[in-house]
């Protein structure tokens, strides 16, 4: 009779792989690269919209000064802008400018060209296929954490 599967053993192996694969990931670099808090920042402003500096060092779990540094640097490359709160006049929000969505898309980019090329060069079409099966799994796991 087959051993069942541990989840605990099936937490482990996706832990260990994932934590590998998103090290790997996070070390391209293009020209113009940010730094790992502003690319962060941006990123969660692209994907959450406008927020105020304090509530980005809040989620982000740093000082409101390192957050502050962070986003100096990013509005200073013109990647962000700061603008008046529409509903509180004394109020900064931040928002994203087309300069940073091309940034963060190229950042994208290179990461989607560094993948296809290891999986065109070293995987087979049935192992891309149980990749491509296993995709959605993974992001509804994403999803539940």
């Amino acid at each position: 009779m087959a051993e069942e599967l541990d989840v605990r053993d099936v937490a482990a192996a996706l832990h260990v792989s994932m934590g590998l694969l998103l090290r790997r990931l996070r070390q391209v670099r293009e020209a113009g690269g940010l730094s790992v808090p502003e690319t962060s920042a941006l990123a969660r402003l692209d994907r959450n919209g406008p927020a105020t500096s304090s509530e980005l060092a809040r989620v982000e779990q740093i000082s409101p000064q390192s957050m502050g540094a962070t986003l100096s640097a990013l509005e200073t490359r013109g990647l962000v802008t700061r603008d008046p709160d529409t509903r509180d006049g004394r109020r900064v929000v931040l928002s994203v400018t087309e300069a940073g969505r091309q940034l963060l898309r190229d950042k994208r980019d290179a990461r989607t060209e560094l993948l296809a090329k290891a999986l065109a060069d070293r995987f087979t079409r049935q192992e891309l296929d149980q990749l491509m099966t296993a995709a959605p799994l993974l992001e509804r796991l994403a999803q539940c954490i």
